[in-house]
């Protein structure tokens, strides 16, 4: 299943620490849960004492079981809303298959909004299809980890015509045009999606906070491919959902998650301007996309550029500020993308895409390896400032181009040949307020950090 997923050559940056928190967190989780009470078991004829449904071992379950599920196909939607380990068995890879069903999982917290309600929940080794909304649905939950699950061909609800999603529950406030992607972290903290495949949905992975903030998330070492209709990965903040917390006037943010080391490959090709790599997303007054690092990925032939972060309406005092910054874009390849469309346009395929209509600070680019892009860093907003250093351009590309009025400090970068934004045949540096000198006369090392 992962065969596609590597370790990118210039992954090395910060790798270590992410790699250990990786294996903490999975520790931590499994930990919690291999103290368990009991071990229920689940098999398709119910033979040997074991329940015949995964559903009927969660609802006999104790907080803090452990269900083993073997070979076979399940049709079931199945709710945990307990502590508990729902894992496969020894040398077994069963299907849930969802078909004309909600969800493959939901492990629903949400009785606690916008606090979370559930917590210490592990999901390992499912093949998980054919839901009409997500695979795996995450809502109000604290330390669940998702880990080798294949989720594919999901989302069946999506009416591409109309852009909807019929009968998605109304706490989706802003999924009517993907029915919430493959897996979906809601109001989720401390949560772990780790190697994990996700396909042919209509988006990989979504981070929204409809329902209450997500925060210090990771999302690592997954392969995720091929999902038509959205980006790969997708970190949006949405409204609130005053179904579930009718006091809730703005969202709850988007906050300090981290993307890790994951592949992120031919995503919303199916439309025009569909999905990106990665994106980053605080779309109008009064949401939250900040603070969140992408660190070591492969981005790459996306339908939208490689890295998107996006903000399309603002509004003066009093009305709720926009906040898409401080985000951290850091040591990750990005290539063959495409160009931004509508509002958020860019004049050829882009590496990475900042667009705002609200002043954006604190962006960090840094040590990104760009290729087979037109543009391989574009920033439009009315104020703000990023700071990119340490990456390598592309030959012939337009490394930076600054459509707005804010500034940017390229200082340090390889503009592919030593003679720097000027010279013939480098990469160019493009609009005002840029700043390029010095630049660097070598590729940057990404192993030794020169």
């Amino acid at each position: 299943m992962f065969q596609h997923l590597r370790m990118i050559r210039h992954g090395k940056i910060h790798g270590y620490a992410v790699r250990c928190f990786i294996g903490l967190a999975l520790l931590s989780s499994f930990g919690v849960c291999s103290a368990a009470a009991a071990v229920l078991c689940v098999n398709p004829g119910g033979k040997a004492g074991c329940k015949s449904t995964i559903a009927a071992a969660v609802a006999a379950a104790a907080p803090g079981d452990t269900i083993e599920v073997a070979q076979g196909t399940y049709a079931e939607d199945v709710t945990i809303t307990k502590p508990l380990s729902l894992v496969a068995a020894q040398n077994a890879h069963p299907t849930i298959n969802a078909t004309g069903l909600p969800n493959g999982i939901f492990i629903n917290g949400m009785s606690a909004a916008p606090h979370a309600g559930v917590a210490q929940v592990l999901v390992s080794g499912f093949s998980i299809h054919g839901a009409d909304f997500e695979g795996i649905l995450v809502v109000n939950a604290s330390d669940v980890t998702l880990v080798d699950n294949h989720i594919f061909d999901n989302n069946q609800s999506l009416d591409i015509a109309d852009s909807a999603c019929p009968g998605i529950p109304a706490f989706e406030t802003n999924e009517g045009d993907d029915c919430g992607e493959g897996i979906h972290l809601m109001g989720a903290n401390h949560t772990s999606v780790v190697r994990n495949e996700s396909d042919h949905n209509s988006g990989g992975i979504l981070i929204s906070d409809e329902t209450g903030p997500s925060f210090d998330n990771l999302i690592s070492e997954n392969y995720i491919h091929d999902n038509p209709y959205d980006c790969g990965i997708t970190m949006a903040s949405h409204g609130p959902a005053t179904t579930v917390i009718p006091t809730a006037t703005v969202s709850f943010g988007v906050i300090h998650n981290t993307i890790s080391h994951n592949v992120s490959a031919r995503n919303g090709l199916q439309l025009p301007g569909a999905g990106a790599g990665v994106g980053i997303f605080a779309p109008f007054p009064g949401t939250t996309a900040s603070g969140n690092v992408v660190i070591g990925n492969e981005i790459l032939n996306n339908g939208l550029p490689g890295v998107t972060m996006h903000n399309h309406a603002a509004a003066p005092a009093p009305a709720p500020a926009v906040n898409l910054n401080n985000n951290v874009i850091i040591g990750n390849h990005i290539s063959g993308n495409a160009a931004d469309t509508e509002d958020a346009a860019t004049a050829g395929p882009t590496g990475i895409n900042l667009y705002s209509v609200a002043p954006v600070y604190g962006t960090q680019i840094s040590q990104n390896v760009i290729d087979d892009e037109a543009i391989d860093i574009a920033f439009k907003a009315p104020a703000g400032r990023v700071d990119a250093h340490f990456n390598d351009f592309g030959r012939n590309a337009i490394g930076v181009d600054n459509l707005g009025m804010g500034n940017i400090d390229a200082t340090e970068n390889w503009w592919n040949c030593a003679a720097g934004p000027a010279g013939k045949k480098c990469a160019t540096a493009a609009g005002s307020n840029v700043w390029s000198t010095p630049w660097l006369t070598s590729p940057f090392d990404f192993d030794h950090g020169r």
